[in-house]
């Protein structure tokens, strides 16, 4: 049997890190088998949804890597939905309910005031036709609930949390139609999984009761549950997900110059005891992915971490995955020199500054200006045909006495302005001899 995962965003807003993670795990997951991965736009809220967000998926999964095999619309699948409804009628399945929010939700007060859990009473199920019917005559429209069978326990092998039993009796029967006949996320997930053949359905551990209720509308529709994996839910460094970090998009990872191999890096990882390892491709990823390598535990996503594995792709980029994105002018050499000191591709510009100054130069001392004046002298007599830097340093040294950070620190200021930054030995036949005997004539 073909593995078939699907990842089921809907379209009112932009992805944040925990659907970009669920996405990557149920690609990894299909990968890893052989299978198929399917994208399924969740488009069943018409007045919410938008266009616009639908374009941002698709792009937030192929700079991530994610190509999806196939794409649904819910929203092309009302007639289906509609069938199947009227299946489930016929069947005595569903049911009308008319209470309002507000009563529902004293109802639930109360019976949590009595320490009960607060479950569906099925009150809507004893009213009569004749009850029924004149609430229809003065035009109060029902919602619609699916009604659980409370004679067998649910069971299902979780492939994160192991085996899962739920008493129906204690979980309320799912509200899946709106009273204005708009679909709630529960049953047109259940069908749509029937007729796009998914195998595997992994997510976030908060759709476990979800899943339950799922499982009977499988029975019911007359098909076998596909099987279900519950990941930890993603929390801060302080235990638990703030909002901000709740809300982190793709954009705000590619503003903030991570690369998407570094994202993709962490998330595949986070909730596993694996470690993170910046060198694999999406291809080794998902070889090695394994539902069994993740825990129980809250998967804790630190972005100081995130910026860690991303300094580490960056220093293993070549200069023609990054070309496109560096300053004019700034060849394979300048990249190769300033790539150990960057931990995002966009600071190569700030070096490439130093390169093509002019640099800020701090106050040097009388001393010190004496012995970047006579620096000056020299480097306009050295080769800098091999090593400029070792010639100017050992000629210096020999020179003046000087030796260690008394030689090499002033040097560095006076030719790049900073304390600190690339190996000089690469840095300084970049800005050549005439910028460099420049720079050392203005700062003694």
């Amino acid at each position: 049997m073909t593995v078939v995962t699907r990842f089921a965003p809907s379209p009112t807003g932009h992805l944040h890190v925990g659907n970009i993670r669920t996405a990557l795990h149920n690609w990894l997951l299909a990968k890893q088998a052989g299978g198929r991965f399917v994208l399924r736009i969740d488009d069943t809220d018409v007045a919410r949804s938008r266009e616009d967000y639908v374009e941002a998926i698709r792009d937030d999964l192929a700079w991530l890597g994610i190509a999806p095999e196939a794409e649904e619309r819910q929203s092309e699948r009302f007639a289906l939905y509609e069938a199947e409804f009227t299946r489930l009628g016929q069947a005595g399945r569903i049911y009308p309910c008319w209470e309002t929010p507000q009563e529902l939700e004293l109802r639930r007060k109360v019976l949590l005031g009595r320490g009960l859990p607060p479950i569906y009473d099925r009150a809507a199920l004893a009213l009569t036709e004749e009850e029924r019917d004149a609430k229809i005559a003065a035009g109060e429209r029902p919602h619609w609930r699916f009604l659980l069978d409370n004679t067998q326990v649910i069971e299902w092998d979780d492939g994160i949390r192991g085996p899962q039993h739920f008493d129906p009796a204690q979980l309320s029967d799912p509200v899946i139609r709106r009273a204005d006949g708009s679909w709630l996320y529960m049953l047109p997930s259940v069908i749509d999984d029937i007729a796009m053949g998914v195998t595997d359905v992994l997510r976030g551990e908060d759709h476990v009761s979800n899943t339950a209720a799922q499982v009977q509308m499988f029975e019911a529709l007359g098909h076998e549950a596909p099987r279900f994996a519950h990941e930890a839910l993603l929390v801060g460094t302080e235990g638990k997900l703030s909002k901000r970090l709740g809300s982190l998009g793709i954009a705000h990872f590619r503003e903030a110059g991570i690369e998407p191999q570094a994202l993709v890096a962490l998330l595949a990882r986070i909730g596993t005891s694996d470690p993170v390892d910046p060198a694999l491709s999406l291809e080794e990823l998902a070889a090695s992915f394994d539902l069994s390598r993740f825990g129980r535990a809250p998967a804790r996503f630190d972005e100081a971490e995130l910026e860690r594995v991303n300094a580490a792709v960056v220093h293993a980029l070549s200069f023609d995955a990054v070309a496109d994105r560096l300053p004019e002018g700034m060849d394979e050499a300048a990249w190769e020199a300033v790539r150990p000191n960057l931990a995002h591709v966009g600071e190569a510009a700030d070096w490439w500054q130093v390169v093509t100054g002019p640099v800020e130069q701090p106050e040097f001392d009388t001393e010190t200006r004496a012995f970047l004046a006579a620096a000056a002298e020299t480097a306009e007599t050295i080769g800098w045909d091999e090593d400029p830097w070792h010639a100017l340093t050992g000629a210096l040294k020999q020179a003046t006495g000087r030796k260690g950070k008394a030689l090499f620190l002033p040097l560095r200021q006076a030719l790049t302005g900073m304390d600190h930054g690339p190996d000089m030995k690469a840095l300084l036949p970049l800005i050549g001899r005439e910028a460099a005997v420049s720079r050392l004539r203005a700062a003694g």
